[in-house]
């Protein structure tokens, strides 16, 4: 095939060779979406087990614990019986254990123990069958629970443990989810009818941005035979797909229509629309994905997980947009603007209201840059105080009753809700040694004045070469008593790990720790580099990062702010634990970074392209970010609407994503694109494009879509005017 306009870029000559090859485009991602998602079916996808995600000493115990072979124990559950209007217990206690031991699926009922302080009684018991669907039969215990509690009205008498708290999770959480997918499709398509006017153009980003979603998930069931995921992974992938596909497509169909409505027949628009903006698409995803790829560097499974979903969604994203998009245009034609909506459409889009702003920031571009500095300043302020902590209890709805009963009994039971575990490996765990060592720490805990808490239990394996020893913390920091003084001093040269929640997260946070640095190079370093290429610029490639890194530290402080410090709790639904979920600040630093880089690469390549057409970089900027604005808007009002959705679902780490990725998405499509950036590079004048003479070897892409003459007669056209 002949190529009479010297097209080049993968953008363009895909988008050329689909547009002229609609029929198989359409057909072949068709094909491949079904595919995938058939096959995937077929194979399934490989999960992560617990043991898969320890760190540290925590994870080693868990893989020691998991490899011994310990029967299988069903999901434990307990019900506290604890004094409120009456202090007589021991009936309702009786009728606790009694009722438990007739209800369907509820096994092993221990003898009830009394709290420290007298006011509490605890009946455990578990639910028999696989503990890994506990939660689908613990329906009858609850139920159990509740008839007791109608009979002793003056006691407070509820239940909590793993197949309740399973339970409530899965139940909140899949009605959250269905709302999110009833809502987020619409919401989304009503925001793309307001932006274009016609519901052909509406429903394209929609579809392909559904599709490649699909197709995404399909791939992850191949992934995950070499990086297991974790369960969270489609709900993040759902999240970041729906944005960035239809982002992607809104920007390609945007500039197309421009080009039509400025004149140009519908194979030049298609050409100037893949020359552009199928460019910036190619070079945003690429973008995003290498600042995905720096959660390889955690070497923590959920984030490997997170990285291996979003870099499939994003590439699948990019591949639509640049395939199936121009064979769909080519065939549509003009058509696209099919079923009009009145008052609604308009020809042209060129954001006055922006345009009216933008003179102003332009005409004053020094104090509009130290006023939008100082706001950000402000915003990002409270970031200096925060702080992490692992998901828990307090992270569930606290209106739940479930969740009620757990904090009783986690209050006036600490070693029975979240023990602390030594895991000891040695074949004289049935000896009468070992049997003094335990003692040995029993006598540790009564002499901690509280710090370490009773019984102290003791398990081991049937082969007898592993022993798990629980006892309790009565707060997390005094894992630090127990792993550096304790169990040195008792178990002395016997190899001891401490394992337990505690430990877990202790561990999680130092393996995060020792990460970050390694992650933040990775991500700033490569992005400046592709910045770098793509613009041929030292100083964009130097305000590109800057200017993301104050939209990361502003959406960080208005974290802090709502869910440390506790302001909209009852709006939101969430009560304030003291920090911030522990692997948020790094996971919305990636996707943050990534996802500003849709927008920013997005409004300088418009930019560099009037720069090259001679005009002046304050010309320039003008004309770009003023064209620009319509379709900005648009794209950062979709992602705010469906990363806010992900507020309404009942965990405070889908609440703390979608706020902190909504108000950064906002905060950058604002502040960010529409003042600050226009500011600095009035300010920088033609300084904007320097480049030392010894990167001159820096590969030459053009910005400005090809100056050419209508195709030759040997060329067929993209599409029937």
């Amino acid at each position: 095939m002949k190529n009479p306009e010297h097209v080049k870029g993968i953008a363009a000559r895909a988008a050329l060779w689909s547009a002229r090859h609609r029929t198989l485009a359409i057909l072949g991602w068709i094909a491949f979406v079904a595919a995938v998602t058939v096959l995937s079916g077929h194979f399934g996808t490989i999960e992560a087990t617990g043991a898969d995600q320890g760190h540290g000493d925590s994870g080693k115990a868990d893989r020691i614990v998991e490899a011994a072979g310990f029967p299988e124990r069903p999901a434990g559950e307990m019900v506290i019986v604890q004094n409120r209007a009456s202090s007589n217990r021991a009936a309702a206690v009786a009728d606790v254990t009694a009722a438990l031991r007739k209800t369907p699926d509820v096994v092993d009922v221990q003898a009830p123990i009394q709290s420290p302080d007298g006011r509490s009684s605890l009946v455990a018991f578990g639910i028999g069958g696989d503990p890994e669907t506990a939660s689908e039969r613990v329906q009858p215990a609850l139920d159990t629970v509740a008839r007791v509690q109608a009979v002793h009205p003056g006691l407070y008498i509820a239940e909590g443990g793993d197949a309740s708290g399973e339970k409530l999770i899965g139940d909140k959480l899949e009605k959250g989810l269905n709302q999110l997918g009833m809502l987020s499709i619409p919401v989304t398509l009503g925001i793309l009818l307001v932006a274009f006017g016609a519901v052909v153009a509406a429903l394209l980003p929609v579809a392909l941005a559904i599709m490649a979603v699909v197709a995404a998930m399909g791939l992850l069931a191949f992934a995950s035979r070499l990086a297991p995921t974790v369960d969270t992974t489609v709900h993040v992938m759902l999240l970041v797909g729906l944005a960035v596909g239809v982002d992607y497509c809104l920007f390609y169909i945007r500039r197309e229509r421009d080009e039509r409505r400025n004149g140009a027949d519908p194979h030049r628009a298609l050409v100037i629309a893949a020359q552009t903006s199928g460019r910036s698409i190619w070079i945003s995803g690429l973008t995003v994905i290498v600042a995905m790829a720096g959660m390889f560097l955690t070497f923590d499974t959920t984030f490997v997980s997170f990285g291996v979903g979003t870099i499939l969604v994003v590439a699948t994203a990019v591949l639509g947009s640049l395939t199936v998009l121009p064979a769909l245009l080519s065939a549509l034609g003009d058509k696209v603007d099919a079923i009009k909506i009145p008052g609604l459409y308009r020809r042209r889009s060129d954001g006055r209201v922006w345009n009216g702003f933008l003179r102003l920031v332009l005409a004053k571009p020094l104090i509009s840059a130290v006023l939008a500095v100082g706001a950000l300043a402000a915003l990002a302020a409270p970031a200096l105080d925060l702080r992490t902590k692992a998901e828990g209890l307090e992270d569930l709805p606290p209106s739940a009753p479930i969740v009620q009963a757990y904090r009783a009994i986690d209050e006036a039971f600490p070693s029975e809700t979240s023990p602390a575990q030594v895991v000891v490996a040695s074949s004289a765990v049935r000896s009468k040694g070992f049997e003094q060592t335990v003692a040995r720490l029993r006598a540790e805990v009564e002499a901690s004045g509280g710090r370490l808490t009773g019984p102290v239990d003791v398990r081991i394996n049937p082969a007898g070469t592993v022993a798990v020893v629980s006892l309790g913390l009565a707060h997390e920091s005094d894992l630090t008593l127990l792993r550096s003084t304790v169990v040195p001093r008792v178990f002395g040269s016997t190899p001891a790990l401490v394992t337990g929640e505690a430990a877990g997260s202790a561990d999680f946070n130092a393996r995060l720790d020792a990460s970050l640095p390694w992650v933040f190079g990775f991500v700033l370093g490569l992005a400046f580099l592709l910045l770098l290429v793509s613009f041929r610029s030292v100083v964009v490639a130097v305000t590109g990062v800057v200017l993301n890194l104050l939209s990361v530290a502003a959406a960080y402080g208005m974290l802090v702010f709502v869910f440390q410090y506790g302001h909209f709790e009852s709006q939101l639904d969430f009560q304030a634990a003291g920090g911030i979920i522990n692997w948020m600040p790094l996971f919305l630093f990636i996707i943050l970074f990534g996802l500003s880089m849709d927008y920013h690469v997005f409004v300088l390549s418009r930019i560099r392209e009037g720069h090259d057409r001679g005009l002046s970089t304050r010309m320039a900027v003008r004309e770009g970010i003023g064209r620009t604005a319509g379709v900005i808007t648009s794209a950062a009002v979709v992602m705010v609407a469906v990363f806010a959705l992900f507020a309404t679902l009942p965990l405070a780490s889908t609440k703390q994503l979608g706020i902190g990725l909504a108000a950064a998405v906002l905060l950058d499509a604002t502040i960010i694109r529409a003042v600050l950036l226009p500011a600095v590079m009035a300010l920088l004048g033609e300084k904007n494009w320097w480049l030392p003479r010894w990167l001159g070897w820096l590969p030459q892409i053009a910005h400005e879509p090809p100056q050419t003459a209508a195709p030759a007669r040997d060329e067929r056209e993209l599409a029937r005017v």
